[in-house]
C-alpha cells in the first residue's frame, strides 16, 4: 500500500512539474513571438520612412536638420542588437517621427498633399499598433520573469537555466519635453 501511495505521489510530481515546465516553456515562446511581431511593424514603420521623406523633400526645403534627425534614427534601429538597443533606437526614430510631423504642420501646401496624409495617417496607424504590442511584450515579459522567481517555478527555471527576460522600455530621453525649432524660409 505504501509502496502505491509513494507511485501515486511521484506521478503526481512528475505531472505538476511537467505541467509547470511546458507553461514556461509557452511563455518564452510567447514572449519571441511577442517580439518578433513588434519586429514586423517597426520594419512596416521603417519601410514607409523613405517614402514620407520624399513626398515632405520638396515642401521642407529649409528642415534639414529634421531629415538628418530622422535619417539618424533609422540608421541606428538598423544597427540595433537586442531588446535595449531596439528599444532605444525605436524611441529615437519616435521622438524624431514626432519632430518630423510637427515641423510639418508649418507647410499647409505638404499637409493638403493626399500622398503625405496617406503616409502620415499609416505611420500613425502603426504607431499605436506598435505601443499596443510594446504592452502585450512587456505583460508576457513580466509575467514569464514573475513566474521564474516564485516557487516552485523557480526550481523548474533554474534547472532549465531560464534567465529573466528584458523589458522594452522608454529611453530616457523620451520623458523629456521635445524642443521644437521651426526654421523660417527666407
Amino acid at each position: 500500500m505504501m509502496l502505491v501511495t509513494v507511485g501515486i505521489a511521484m506521478v503526481v510530481g512528475l505531472g505538476y512539474f511537467l505541467g509547470i515546465y511546458n507553461s514556461l516553456i509557452a511563455l518564452k515562446n510567447l514572449i519571441a513571438r511577442s517580439w518578433s511581431n513588434i519586429d514586423v511593424l517597426l520594419k512596416q514603420r521603417h519601410d514607409k520612412l523613405p517614402k514620407l521623406v520624399s513626398v515632405c523633400e520638396g515642401y521642407m526645403k529649409h528642415e534639414r536638420q529634421v531629415f538628418d534627425r530622422l535619417s539618424e534614427a533609422r540608421g541606428a534601429l538598423v544597427r540595433a542588437r537586442g531588446v535595449a538597443e531596439r528599444a532605444q533606437a525605436e524611441s529615437q526614430l519616435t521622438s524624431a517621427l514626432g519632430q518630423f510631423f510637427a515641423v510639418a504642420e508649418a507647410y499647409p501646401d505638404l499637409k493638403a498633399n493626399a500622398g503625405f496624409l496617406q503616409l502620415q495617417s499609416r505611420i500613425s496607424d502603426l504607431e499605436n499598433q506598435i505601443a499596443d504590442r510594446r504592452e502585450y511584450y512587456n505583460d508576457t515579459v513580466t509575467t514569464f520573469n514573475t513566474r521564474i522567481q516564485q516557487i516552485p517555478d523557480m526550481w523548474v527555471g533554474q534547472w532549465q537555466g531560464m534567465q529573466a527576460a528584458e523589458l522594452f522600455k522608454a529611453d530616457e530621453a523620451d520623458r523629456r519635453d521635445v524642443e521644437i525649432k521651426f526654421a523660417i524660409a527666407s
